[in-house]
């Protein structure tokens, strides 16, 4: 098969967004109060602090915050599996935030006693802060995307 063949056979697959991403954490309730708080976060789970609370990190998006070993096994539920998944180590996740909130974002973390562990101003345009939740894990707030423009 050629690639003009490929390509006529491969039309309605694009993917349009992250829908959620998910960090191990050791202690639930510590990382509901942090995301809730420090960051604003709603539960989107009716039973929030068991093996996994879903949290909305923006319009149509979840941030899963998963106990760490909770899913080491495959989970059967009413409508199928999910397949085994857990994480070690400090992972990154990144916000997008309002270019002109830089200040009221410094403010916020520091109120909640929440230090920068980093900020850039990219070339691209845009700038973000990086800053650690409880289990160490590296928290962003960027205010472009990729290619520079605003969020």
């Amino acid at each position: 098969m050629n690639e003009s063949e490929d390509k006529s056979q491969d039309t309605g697959h694009e993917v349009v967004g992250v829908i959620e991403t998910s960090i191990y954490v050791d202690d639930m309730n510590r990382s509901l109060s942090f995301y809730g708080n420090v960051l604003g976060f709603p539960c989107a789970d009716n039973e929030p602090g068991k093996r996994l609370t879903a949290m909305w990190a923006g319009p149509r998006q979840v941030l899963l915050i998963c106990l760490r070993g909770g899913s080491v096994k495959p989970i059967e539920i009413r409508g199928g599996l999910i397949p085994a998944h857990d994480g070690r180590g400090p992972l990154h996740v990144a916000f997008g935030v309002p270019e002109d909130s830089r200040e009221v974002w410094r403010n916020r973390l520091a109120r909640f006693g929440v230090a920068l562990s980093g900020e850039v101003d990219w070339s691209t345009g845009g700038w973000s802060l990086f800053f650690n939740d409880p289990d160490g894990h590296v928290v962003e707030l960027k205010s472009s995307d990729w290619s520079g423009r605003p969020i």
